[in-house]
C-alpha cells in the first residue's frame, strides 16, 4: 500500500498550547483514564491490577511545584502500567483541609462584618460547602493541566457521604475496642485559631529572643546558698512552676535534692527535685519545671508525680490559678509586668541576647502554646483485643512490623529507618480539632458527663436509656483532625466499611508517592489504620521525593517571592501580571517591591510558554531517589528544546515517507540500520528496569540522549546518505527503521511526555501500519516496548561505534586545522580498505568532505594525522608550514608543563605516601596521556621541519 501523510498534517513547529487541551479533552471523551476500561487482554500484565492514589491536595489550595513533581511521578507509572495491560485504577481527591478551609470562610465573612458566632454553627457550615462547590477544587483543574490521566469519575473529597460514613465507623470502632479515650493531656494550642493543632501545622522559626536569669529564694540556707538561679526564655509560665529541677549527679546541688524554694511574685513553696533531664553543664544545671506549658516538663512532672498547674486561657490570657496582680493579661503583657516585678524584688539577675526556634501556627503565625486541655485520643501503644485482624498487638507494632518484614518497601530504603525511629518513640495521637469544619467526632454526653459514642444521635439515645440515662444528649462539638480521615483513604474511597469488589481488587495499592515530611502525619497513620481496620497493607511501595527548592537552594515560600506556579510554567505569563501574582497579598510593602525588582532581575521578560511535556520531563530528570532539588527554570526550556528536536525529526521523516511504499516489498538493512534496532533493544531493557526502581532520573536521561544524540543527530543524519544513495531494498529498510524506531520511541516516552507523543504518534502510527486512518484509538493503550534480544546485533554495534570515532575524529582535524564548516575538502586514509570504503559515504556527509581517497600509505604532507587502530586519517589541505610550526610548538609547551606538574607530584614522596593509591595511579595516568600526547606533537614537528 502506498503510505501517505493522510491522517493529518503536522505543523511547522511544535507549540504545546494547540495539543494539550485538545488531547486531554479526547482522553476523557475515549474514556481511556477510566477504571476497568481499555485493558490489553493480549498483554503480559492482562488481569493485573496498578492502583495508585493520589495524596489528597487541600481543597483550598493551588498548584505548587510540589505538586507538579508528585504528579509527574504518579502518572508516568500509571501511564506506563496502563500501556503494559495493566487494569489501572488512578483515584484522584482533595482533602477537606479543617484548619484552612475554616479560615478562608472566616476571612471572607470577615470582610463582610460577620463572625462565624453570629451565623451559627449549622450555617457557617452550609457557608462552607457553598464556598467549595464555586471556589473550591481549583487545584483539581489545574491537576488536569499537567496531563493526569486520573478516573475523575471516581474523584473523592473527604467530607463526601461514603468518606464520611468510614470516618464515623473507624472511630466508633476504636473507641469501643477501648483504643480511642478522651482525655486531659498536653496538647499544641494555637490561640487565635482556638484549637488544638498536629506538630505538621507548626512552624519552628528562628528569632532573636532573651534568656532571663532569676533567682528563685531557697526557704532555708544550704551549703552556704541562699537562691537556686534559674534561666528562661519564657518568664510569664513561672506562674504555674511546680518545681526546680537539678541533674543527680551534679555535686553543687546534690544537698538541696528534697529541699525547697519560694516561687517568686507566688505565694507557693515548690520543691527542688532531681532528673537526668537536666544538662548539668548547661547554664547554672537548674531548670523550672512547668508542666502544663511544656512538653519535657509534662513528661518530668509525670516522672514525679508533680502537680499541673495551667496559667492560660485558651486565648493565652492569665487565668485565674495566677495572682490577681496578673489575671486577665495577654500572655507578653503579663511577661513584661513579671519582669518589672521581678527587677523590682531585686530577683531579675540577667537578660541576655538568645537565638531561639518560636513554635508558630502556619496558618495564624501565632506563638503556639502547649496547653492541657480536654482532647480525644487514639492510643498508640495499647494492644488490641482479641476480637480485631491483630490481636494483643498495638497499632504501632503492627505498622513496624510490615515495613520491617519487607511487606511494604521504601524507595530509598533509608527513609525506613526515620519511620521506625518515628513510631519507636510515638505518644498518643491527639485527633480533635476545635473547628466547625469538619468530620463532628460521633459521641454525645448526658448532663452528669456520661459519653456515649454511637454511629448516630438516634443510637447514642438509644445506649443512654439502657443505661438509665433519661434527658437530651449534648454532642460533642469538637470536630476530628484531618490526618485521621486522610489515613483512612486508602479503603474508604474503595467503599469501606462495605466488603466492595474494588476493596478486594484494589488494595492495596501499588505505590504512594509523597514527599519525605509527611512520613509520620499520614504514611505512617495509613499503616496503622489499614492494618487495623482491614487487616491489609496500604500500600506495597513508598517512593519518597525530596523537596522543590529555588535554583539558589533556598525553600520556596510566598514570602520570598521563590515560588514558581507550575501553570505559569505550562502556559507563559506576561512579566507585569508574575509581578502581580508575586506580590499580590503580601502585607510589608518593603517586601513586596523588593520582590517586585528581583522578579523583573530574573524573568525580564516574563516566563515564556513552556508546555506540559517539558515540564514532566524536568521534574523526571530531577527524581533522584529521596534528594532535594533546586529547581531551574532553564532546564525546562533545554526540555522545551528537546520536545521541538522530536517534532522537528518527526517531520523530517514524514516528509521523506511521503508518497513511499515501503512497508511491502525486499528490504535491505545496513549495519546503521541495525545498530539503531540492537541499541534500542537496551534502551528498552534499560527503561523498564528503571520504572521498576522508580528512577525517573534514568528514563529521562536516557530517553533526553537516545532520541537527541542517537536517533536525531547520528541515525537520521546516516539515513540521508543511505536514501540518497541506496538500492530500493536499502532506502526500504531504512525508511521501515526510520519510521519503527520513532513509532517505538513515541511509546518509549509516552508515559512522560504523554501530550506530543500523542500527537506526533497519530500520525506516524498510521505511516507504521500501527494505525489505521479513522481508528479512534489512543498512544496511551498501546503496548509498551519490550526489548527482543532476537534484535540485538553486537556487530553492528561494534562496527557503528568505529564509524562514530571516524566521523569525529576528522571533525577534531577539521578543528585543529581550523577549517570552515562550510569547506569541503579531501580526506586521505590509508589501513583497513574495505572498513574505509564501507564509512566513506557517511564520513563524507556528516564530516563535510570533498572525497575519501583509500591509498597505501599517507603522504609527508606535514598536516595532523588521527590514527584509529589500523587507520589512519589526514585532511588533504595546504598547510601553512610557519603558523602550524608556531601552532604546536605553543601546544607542546602546554603539555610539557602538564608532564612537569604531574611528576612533581610523583616525585614527591610525601605524596606518593599519604595520597589515596587511586589518586596516585589517576596522577600516573595522566602523566601517561600527556606523554602520548606530546610524543605526537613532536612528530608533527619533526615532519614538518
Amino acid at each position: 500500500m502506498n503510505q501517505k501523510i493522510l491522517s493529518q498534517e503536522l505543523s511547522k513547529s511544535f507549540d504545546p498550547k494547540a495539543i494539550e487541551n485538545k488531547w486531554y479533552d479526547k482522553w476523557l471523551d475515549m474514556g481511556i483514564f477510566d477504571v476497568g476500561q481499555y485493558v490489553q487482554t493480549a498483554s503480559p500484565m492482562s488481569g493485573h491490577s496498578y492502583t495508585i492514589q493520589f495524596p489528597p491536595p487541600n481543597v483550598t489550595g493551588t498548584l505548587h511545584m510540589g505538586h507538579a513533581f508528585n504528579q509527574t511521578i504518579m502518572d508516568g507509572l500509571v501511564r506506563y502500567h496502563r500501556m503494559q495491560g495493566c487494569n489501572t485504577a488512578f483515584i484522584p481527591g482533595t482533602d477537606h483541609a479543617g484548619i484552612a478551609t475554616q479560615i478562608v470562610v472566616e476571612r471572607q465573612l470577615d470582610a463582610q462584618g460577620i463572625s462565624r458566632h453570629q451565623l451559627g454553627r449549622e450555617t457557617f457550615v452550609d457557608k462552607v460547602w457553598a464556598w467549595k462547590q464555586e471556589s473550591g477544587s481549583t487545584i483539581t483543574s489545574q491537576v488536569k493541566r499537567l496531563g493526569a490521566s486520573a478516573d475523575w469519575s471516581r474523584e473523592y473529597f473527604t467530607m463526601d457521604q461514603q468518606m464520611s460514613t468510614g470516618v464515623i465507623e473507624s472511630f466508633v470502632r476504636l473507641y469501643e475496642q477501648g483504643l480511642i479515650y478522651r482525655g486531659k493531656r498536653l496538647v499544641n494550642w494555637d490561640p487565635v485559631l482556638g484549637t488544638a493543632v498536629s506538630d505538621l501545622e507548626v512552624e519552628s522559626v528562628e528569632e532573636d529572643g532573651s534568656l532571663w536569669h532569676i533567682n528563685y529564694p531557697l526557704t532555708e540556707p544550704c551549703n552556704g546558698l541562699t537562691h537556686l538561679e534559674i534561666a528562661t526564655t519564657r518568664p510569664e509560665t513561672m506562674l504555674g512552676d511546680v518545681a526546680v529541677m537539678v541533674h543527680p549527679e551534679d555535686e553543687r546541688y546534690q544537698a538541696l535534692i528534697g529541699k525547697t524554694v519560694h516561687l517568686p511574685l507566688v505565694d507557693r513553696t515548690i520543691p527542688v527535685i532531681a532528673d537526668e533531664y537536666v544538662d548539668k553543664d548547661f547554664g547554672t544545671g537548674v531548670v523550672k519545671v512547668t508542666p502544663a506549658h511544656d512538653f519535657n516538663d509534662n513528661q518530668v512532672g509525670q516522672r514525679h508525680q508533680l502537680e499541673s498547674i495551667s496559667i492560660l486561657t485558651l486565648d493565652a490570657k492569665i487565668n485565674d490559678n495566677a495572682p490577681a496582680a496578673y489575671r486577665g493579661l495577654d500572655r507578653f503583657e503579663a511577661r513584661r509586668k513579671i519582669l518589672e516585678d521581678l527587677d523590682k524584688l531585686g530577683l531579675l539577675v540577667a537578660t541576655k541576647p538568645h537565638k531561639l526556634m518560636v513554635p508558630r501556627g502556619d496558618r495564624t503565625k501565632s506563638v503556639i502554646e502547649p496547653m492541657l486541655t480536654d482532647q480525644w485520643f487514639v492510643a498508640m501503644s495499647k494492644p488490641a483485643p482479641e476480637d480485631t485482624y491483630n490481636p494483643g498487638k498495638s497499632i504501632t507494632e503492627v505498622a513496624l512490623e510490615v515495613v520491617n518484614q519487607g511487606r511494604i518497601k521504601f524507595y530509598p530504603d533509608n527513609w525506613k529507618n526515620i519511620y521506625n525511629q518515628w513510631l519507636n518513640n510515638i505518644q498518643d495521637w491527639c485527633i480533635s480539632r476545635q473547628l466547625w469544619w469538619g468530620h463532628q467526632i460521633p459521641a454525645w454526653y448526658s448532663e452528669d458527663g456520661q459519653i456515649f459514642v454511637a454511629h448516630s444521635e438516634k443510637e447514642a439515645l438509644k445506649q443512654a436509656r439502657k443505661a438509665g440515662v433519661q434527658g437530651d444528649l449534648k454532642r460533642d462539638p469538637d470536630v476530628l483532625d484531618t490526618w485521621f480521615s486522610s489515613a483512612l483513604v486508602p479503603f474508604t474511597t474503595m467503599g469501606w466499611p462495605e466488603k466492595t469488589k474494588d476493596l478486594a481488587r484494589y488494595m492495596p495499592s501499588n505505590v504512594l508517592v509523597t514527599g519525605f515530611d509527611i512520613i509520620f502525619f499520614w504514611v505512617a497513620r495509613m499503616v496503622m489504620m489499614s492494618m487495623h481496620l482491614t487487616g491489609e497493607i496500604p500500600f506495597k511501595d513508598v517512593y519518597v521525593h525530596g523537596l522543590i527548592l529555588d535554583d539558589e537552594g533556598q525553600k520556596m515560600s510566598k514570602s520570598k517571592g521563590n515560588t514558581l506556579d507550575p501553570v505559569d510554567i505550562i502556559d507563559g505569563i506576561e512579566l507585569d501580571y508574575l509581578v502581580k501574582k508575586r506580590t499580590y497579598g503580601l502585607m510589608n510593602p518593603k517586601m513586596a517591591d523588593k520582590i517586585s525588582k528581583s522578579t523583573r532581575k530574573k524573568f525580564p521578560d516574563g516566563i515564556q510558554a513552556y508546555g506540559a511535556d517539558a515540564l514532566r520531563m524536568t521534574m523526571a530528570a530531577y527524581a533522584t531517589l529521596g534528594r532535594n532539588i533546586s529547581f531551574d527554570l532553564q532546564r525546562v526550556g533545554g526540555y522545551r528544546n528537546f520536545c521541538n528536536k522530536l517534532w522537528n525529526a518527526t517531520r523530517f521523516v514524514l516528509m521523506n515517507l511521503e508518497g513511499q511504499e515501503f512497508l511491502s516489498g525486499d528490504a535491505e538493512f545496513s549495519f546503521v540500520d541495525k545498530w539503531i534496532v540492537s541499541d534500542l533493544q537496551v534502551l528498552e531493557k534499560n527503561i523498564n528496569k528503571a520504572f521498576a526502581e522508580y528512577r525517573f532520573d534514568f528514563i529521562a536521561d536516557q530517553l533526553y540522549h537516545f532520541i537527541w544524540d542517537e536517533y536525531c543527530d547520528w541515525y537520521v543524519e546516516l539515513s540521508k546518505v543511505q536514501i540518497q544513495n541506496g538500492t530500493d531494498a536499502q532506502k526500504r529498510g531504512t525508511y521501515r527503521t526510520l519510521i519503527q524506531v520513532l513509532e517505538t520511541l513515541l511509546r518509549l516516552a509516552h508515559p512522560v511526555i504523554p501530550f506530543i507523543t500523542e500527537e506526533l504518534w497519530q500520525t506516524v502510527g498510521v505511516v507504521s501500519g500501527k494505525l489505521f486512518k479513522g481508528n479512534s484509538t489512543s498512544i496511551s493503550v498501546q503496548p509498551y516496548p519490550l526489548p527482543d534480544d532476537k534484535l540485538i546485533h553486537e556487530d553492528a554495534t561494534e562496527n557503528m561505534t568505529q564509524l562514530k570515532q571516524h566521523v569525529n575524529a576528522v571533525r577534531a582535524l577539521r578543528g585543529e586545522m581550523n577549517l570552515s564548516p562550510a569547506l569541503r575538502v579531501p580526506l586521505i586514509a590509508t589501513g583497513d580498505a574495505q572498513q574505509l570504503e564501507d564509512f566513506s559515504p557517511y564520513l563524507k556527509a556528516l564530516a563535510k568532505l570533498e572525497a575519501v581517497e583509500i591509498i597505501e600509505r599517507l603522504p609527508d604532507l606535514g598536516a595532523p594525522v588521527q590514527s584509529l587502530g589500523k587507520n589512519q586519517l589526514m585532511l588533504k589541505v595546504e598547510i601553512d608550514k610557519e603558523a602550524e610550526l608556531k601552532r604546536l610548538n605553543k601546544e607542546l609547551s602546554r603539555l610539557e608543563g602538564e608532564i612537569a606538574k604531574a611528576n612533581g607530584k610523583l616525585n614527591n614522596e610525601s605524596f606518593v605516601a599519604k595520597a589515596p593509591a587511586a589518586v596516585v595511579e589517576q596522577e600516573k595516568e595522566r602523566r601517561h596521556k600527556f606523554n602520548e600526547l606530546a610524543n605526537q606533537v613532536r612528530e608533527q614537528i619533526r615532519k614538518l621541519s
